[in-house]
């Protein structure tokens, strides 16, 4: 019988190559590239024969039918259902990943609890720890009253079968999907070959079942989920669990949702019981408001639906370095270069012979240009020694000619700084006859970074 012929495939990005090489020219990542046996679809490896029949028609409808809105299951989580749209939806398929000990395992077996006690029958299997260590978990969170089934295998056609065989579940958790396999596949749990199949049954199981599928995925250094990219597009939604590990909390975070917006957050702080909700973010991300410092300003953010005020924290000092240094934490560090570059050919500020550190209060990570005008006046309040007022708000994008551009949500913005407390803000100019008007605040507006300057160098 003909030996099945193999193939080599990159386990960080999934790229097929006919032979082994070294570093693989899709990613540029090095001894990434293993060799794998395809799935067999017919004799001895090869391709499968064809039967020569015709495919059956599909049905075509109009666009402008009406369709029920999907219906979800709530866990009473506000954090977590607001992540995911407003709950889970019926056979969908989420994608949960997140650096090692973040606390993954906890917040789904605490959402698994919430389930089970809103009488959803909820279905929990590890392939990574032993049924004695979930259950020694769920104790120390006091969830051993909840009713949900707790199962230990790695093998995908028994958990399968386990959960074919009763009335589907209406939730299950596969943590995580790098621990299992197929024996319709050669290759060891966790390559790229093993995932995509495993996600494939596990995506089939659950359209098919109705039942909501949660699955765990390891991270990459890079802070990607492991395996191949695929994945991500088989799913329907893959939320992120970050935290720094110095923090108390965690940001959970939906980078894709078919079913809610993207880049919604929910915030959780790490306790004793486990995971608690913070229902007002803004208040954890500012910090101490107490007293004046100068390098501090208050950012008032959109993340996903949900207006974040959070503290940018900037330090300008002379360097003794050839190089200057650039730290960045919660931010982009080529958005940084290019305020600096701008400040210094539009503004005649030169920040070249310092080092420059900027610091996200709180840990939160920042990825909108609306942050720009906080960063620059920041970087000027810590390079001038005067501190930027304590009640002021910051928020608009800079482009490269120096002006400060309007940015999107600027009335949810400014209801939550005035909810906070706050009594000015800082502003681009809008549109020529428009102007965004908030009871309680006053409102400044600026052109360009030259006002900024010289606003703050009265203020």
């Amino acid at each position: 019988m003909a030996r099945a012929k193999s193939q080599f495939v990159c386990q960080s990005c999934g790229a097929v190559y006919p032979r082994w090489a070294g570093r693989c020219e899709a990613c540029g990542e090095w001894n990434t590239i293993v060799e794998e046996l395809p799935e067999t679809s017919g004799v001895a490896g090869g391709p499968a024969k064809t039967t020569g029949k015709k495919g059956r028609m599909i049905q075509l409808v109009p666009m402008d039918g009406e369709t029920p809105e999907a219906p979800r299951n709530l866990s009473r989580i506000e954090e977590f259902d607001r992540v995911c749209g407003g709950g889970l939806v019926p056979g969908s398929v989420l994608l949960v990943g997140g650096d090692p000990g973040i606390g993954k395992s906890t917040l789904l077996l605490q959402v698994m609890a919430a389930f089970a006690r809103a009488k959803l029958s909820a279905v929990y299997i590890s392939g990574e720890e032993a049924i004695a260590q979930v259950r020694m978990r769920a104790k120390r969170l006091g969830l051993a009253d909840a009713e949900v089934a707790l199962g230990a295998e790695t093998n995908l056609k028994d958990i399968i079968a386990t959960l074919e065989a009763g009335p589907p579940p209406n939730v299950v958790v596969i943590d995580s999907i790098q621990t299992m396999w197929t024996d319709t596949l050669d290759s060891a749990p966790g390559t790229v070959a093993q995932v995509r199949t495993c996600a494939q049954e596990l995506v089939r199981f659950g359209k098919k079942s109705g039942a909501a599928v949660i699955i765990v995925g390891h991270v990459t250094k890079d802070g990607q989920i492991a395996g191949p990219r695929v994945m991500e597009h088989m799913v329907d939604t893959v939320l992120y669990f970050e935290g720094e590990r110095g923090h108390h909390f965690r940001i959970l975070r939906a980078v894709k949702n078919r079913f809610g917006p993207t880049n919604e957050i929910g915030v959780f702080e790490m306790g004793e019981l486990g995971l608690a909700e913070v229902q007002n973010p803004s208040t954890l991300f500012l910090g101490e408001r107490g007293r004046e410092s100068s390098g501090t300003a208050v950012f008032a953010g959109i993340e996903g639906t949900r207006p974040v005020l959070v503290e940018l924290q900037a330090l300008v000092a002379d360097s003794g370095l050839g190089n200057p240094r650039r730290a960045v934490v919660g931010w982009d560090s080529g958005r940084l270069s290019m305020v600096l570059a701008v400040l210094d050919a539009r503004c005649g500020l030169s920040l070249s012979g310092q080092d420059v550190y900027l610091n996200v209060a709180g840990g939160l990570r920042i990825v909108e240009p609306a942050a720009d005008l906080a960063v620059a006046g920041s970087l000027i309040s810590s390079l001038s020694g005067k501190p930027i007022p304590a009640d002021t708000v910051l928020f608009g994008e800079i482009s490269l000619s120096g002006a400060i551009r309007p940015v999107s949500q600027s009335e949810s913005r400014l209801k939550e700084a005035a909810k906070l407390g706050f009594k000015r803000v800082i502003l681009p100019k809008g549109p020529s006859g428009q102007r965004v008007e908030a009871e309680g605040l006053e409102l400044i507006e600026m052109a360009d970074l030259g006002d900024l300057i010289a606003h703050l160098s009265v203020s």
